[in-house]
C-alpha cells in the first residue's frame, strides 16, 4: 500500500512537472503577441487545462489516451511492475528538468514513455514492452508536427483570404480576440492529451496491484479501465493545471519568437492548428507531444509568408531533441532500474 501511494504521488509530481514544462506550448504565442501578460496567460491556460476534465468525462465519455498509455508495459511479464513504474516516472522527471534547465522544448510525454519502456526492458527483457504501442507513438513523433504544419498552412491561407479586405488595425483587433479562443482550445487539447498519460500510468499501477491483491481497498480497485475512479482523472487534471500555473519561462523564449516572428494573426492560426491536431489525436487515442504539435503549427504558419521566415537552425535543434527524447529517456530508465535493483539486492 505504501508503494502504491508513492507511485500515485510520484505520478502526480510528474504531471505537475509536465504542466510546468509544457506551459509555454499553450501560452507562447499569446504572450509573444502581447494579447495577455505572462501571468494572465498562465491563469488562462491553467483554467482550461482543468476544463478538459469535464470535456473528457461528460462529452467525449472516455479516456482513450489513458487506455493506450496503460498498455505500454506488459505488466504480467514483469516481476515487479511497481518498481518499473517508479523508475519510469523518476527517469521522466529527471529528463524533463534537465531539458527545462537547458531551455529545450522536448516532450515530457515522450520522456515518460521512454522511461517506462527502458525500465520494463531492464526488468524483463523485450517481452516486457508492447512494441506495437511504442511503434505507433514513435511514428507520431513525425506525423503530429506534420499535421500541425499542414493545419497551420491551411488555416493561415483560409484566414488570409477571409480577411484580405479588412483594414490592418481592425484585423489585428479581431485576431487578438480570436487568440483568446484559440489559446483556450489549445489549453483544452493540452489537458486532454497530457493529463491522460498520467491517468494511464496510475491505472497501470492500480490494475497490477489489484491483480496481486483482489481484496484491495475499493477506491484503489481496478481490474480494467472500466473501473476508473473519478479521483484519478480529477487529481491528474488538477496537477497539470497547477503545473501550468507555475509556468516554464526558459522554453517560452524559444516557443515565442525564436522559430518565427509571431503577430496576432500568426498566433491565432498556430494555436487553432495546434488545437485541431490535438483533438484529432485524442480521437485516435494516440498520445502525442503538445510541444511537437505547436512547434509544427508555428513552422507551418511561418512558412506561408516565406520559407526564410522560419529560423531553420532553431527548428533543426528541435527536431534533434524530438528524435532523441524516447531513446535517451529509455536508456536513463534502464540505468536507474539497474541501479535501484542493484541496491535492493545489496540490502
Amino acid at each position: 500500500m505504501i508503494t502504491l501511494a508513492f507511485i500515485i504521488i510520484l505520478a502526480l509530481a510528474f504531471d505537475f512537472v509536465n504542466g510546468w514544462h509544457d506551459a509555454p506550448n499553450s501560452i507562447a504565442t499569446v504572450v509573444a503577441t502581447k494579447v495577455l501578460t505572462p501571468l494572465q496567460a498562465v491563469v488562462w491556460a491553467s483554467f482550461f487545462n482543468f476544463v478538459a476534465f469535464f470535456i473528457a468525462k461528460y462529452i467525449i465519455g472516455e479516456f482513450g489516451i489513458a487506455d493506450t498509455m496503460s498498455k505500454i508495459v506488459a505488466a504480467n511479464a514483469v516481476p515487479n511492475p511497481s518498481l518499473v513504474v517508479i523508475t519510469g516516472l523518476t527517469a521522466a522527471i529527471i529528463w524533463s528538468v534537465i531539458t527545462w534547465l537547458l531551455g529545450i522544448p522536448s516532450s515530457a510525454s515522450h520522456t515518460l514513455i521512454g522511461g517506462l519502456a527502458g525500465a520494463a526492458f531492464a526488468a524483463a527483457g523485450i517481452q516486457a514492452v508492447h512494441w506495437g504501442v511504442i511503434g505507433i507513438i514513435a511514428i507520431f513523433i513525425f506525423i503530429a508536427p506534420l499535421m500541425g504544419f499542414i493545419s497551420g498552412n491551411i488555416i493561415t491561407i483560409i484566414t488570409m483570404h477571409l480577411f484580405k479586405d479588412t483594414r490592418p488595425i481592425k484585423a489585428e483587433l479581431y485576431f487578438k480576440r480570436l487568440q483568446l479562443i484559440s489559446s483556450a482550445l489549445l489549453s483544452i487539447g493540452h489537458g486532454l492529451n497530457d493529463s491522460q498519460k498520467v491517468i494511464g500510468i496510475i491505472a497501470l499501477a492500480l490494475m497490477s496491484a489489484t491483480a496481486s491483491n483482489p481484496e484491495i481497498n475499493e477506491y484503489l480497485y481496478m481490474s480494467s479501465m472500466d473501473d476508473m475512479h473519478d479521483w484519478i482523472p480529477i487529481a491528474c487534471f488538477t496537477a497539470i493545471a497547477v503545473g501550468t500555473l507555475c509556468g516554464g519561462w526558459k522554453i517560452l523564449k524559444t516557443m515565442g519568437n525564436k522559430i518565427t516572428r509571431i503577430y496576432p494573426f500568426e498566433g491565432f492560426s498556430a494555436q487553432a492548428a495546434g488545437a485541431i491536431t490535438l483533438f484529432i489525436t485524442e480521437a485516435l487515442h494516440v498520445p502525442v507531444s503538445t510541444t511537437h504539435v505547436i512547434s509544427g503549427s508555428i513552422i507551418g504558419v511561418g512558412s506561408v509568408k516565406r520559407l526564410s521566415a522560419v529560423r531553420w537552425g532553431v527548428t533543426k535543434n528541435l527536431l534533434v531533441a524530438w528524435v532523441l527524447t524516447i531513446p535517451v529517456s529509455a536508456l536513463l530508465g534502464a540505468l536507474i532500474f539497474w541501479m535501484i535493483n542493484f541496491v535492493l539486492k545489496m540490502v
